[in-house]
């Protein structure tokens, strides 16, 4: 932090003012400095690392539920093994060509897996429909809607909460 404000404070207050926008990573000190250093900026956050922190926030939580059941389960099952399939977007997961997985000794398309998944918890489905929303309208860059995610009052994971809180901040 040190070593960025004494960077910074090299350029004149009047050139840092003209500063209209500063894009950024959630790292809670750079907020400082954008603040301290450039008092006409807009913070900007990133679209990846908000994408990032709310799939670590949905990772979070689809373990926390796992641990939940029993390891023989075919919850547990479904939760542990095809976790990579739960941050693909929905869209791209296959949805006509099963095929079977021994782990829940079942012929099951991806969409089935992450459907069956996500029903195992209330949370669970609300905050992967939430992530799934949230990366298609980063993407469409429709603000209103986004507003209205952050927002979003439906029963997730308290990390996910604390991440909206987050972005709301």
């Amino acid at each position: 932090k040190k070593t960025l404000l004494k960077y910074f404070g090299r350029f004149s207050p009047q050139a840092r003012a003209n500063v209209k926008t500063v894009t950024m990573d959630l790292n809670f000190y750079y907020q400082d400095v954008v603040r301290a250093c450039f008092p006409n900026a807009q913070i900007v956050i990133d679209r990846f690392h908000m994408i990032q922190m709310l799939t670590r926030s949905f990772n979070s939580l689809r373990v926390k539920v796992m641990k939940t059941f029993d390891k023989r389960s075919r919850q547990y099952q479904l939760l542990k093994y095809p976790w990579k399939l739960y941050l693909k977007k929905f869209d791209e997961l296959e949805k006509v060509h099963s095929r079977y997985n021994w782990h829940y000794k079942d012929c099951l398309t991806q969409a089935q897996v992450v459907t069956e998944g996500i029903n195992t918890s209330t949370a669970l489905e609300n905050s992967y429909n939430l992530m799934q929303s949230f990366i298609q309208v980063v993407e469409t860059g429709n603000t209103h809607e986004l507003k209205s995610l952050i927002n979003c009052q439906d029963q997730i994971g308290t990390l996910m909460h604390k991440t909206l809180l987050t972005f709301k901040h």
